[in-house]
């Protein structure tokens, strides 16, 4: 079953991720977090135990304390999480945004509310 981690500073959002998948039935492991230095911690966890590594992760675009795109530039730079698709996720739908997001390193962006079935389908 594909893992996705799922960062956003709006625990609505989050919430709403879980919800769908589990109304939906999607067949996916949905990991959230609140902050960017959290997530990092799970991936530099799993990775030190020689664990599975999400298959995707998302991070919101605007955090007040944590950037995204920062997050992203910071993984697609550190080998160990190359295996990793990243992607964006953002209640803009200005091109700047998704230029710039994708010049940071992100494989994908897509618009709130979160399409778990859209990201599962960037695994293929």
């Amino acid at each position: 079953m594909p893992a996705i981690f799922y960062v956003d500073d709006n625990g609505d959002d989050l919430f709403y991720a879980d919800y769908v998948r589990k109304k939906q039935k999607i067949e996916v492991t949905l990991r959230c977090f609140e902050r960017a230095e959290q997530v990092l911690e799970a991936l530099e966890m799993l990775h030190a135990k020689g664990e599975e590594l999400p298959d995707v992760l998302i991070a919101d675009l605007y955090m007040p304390l944590d950037s995204g795109l920062a997050l992203i530039t910071g993984l697609r730079a550190d080998p160990r999480f190359s295996t990793i698709r990243l992607g964006v996720c953002t209640g803009s739908d200005a091109d700047e945004d998704r230029r710039r997001a994708l010049a940071a390193g992100a494989d994908f962006y897509i618009e709130k509310p979160i399409d778990l079935s859209a990201v599962l389908a960037q695994l293929v």
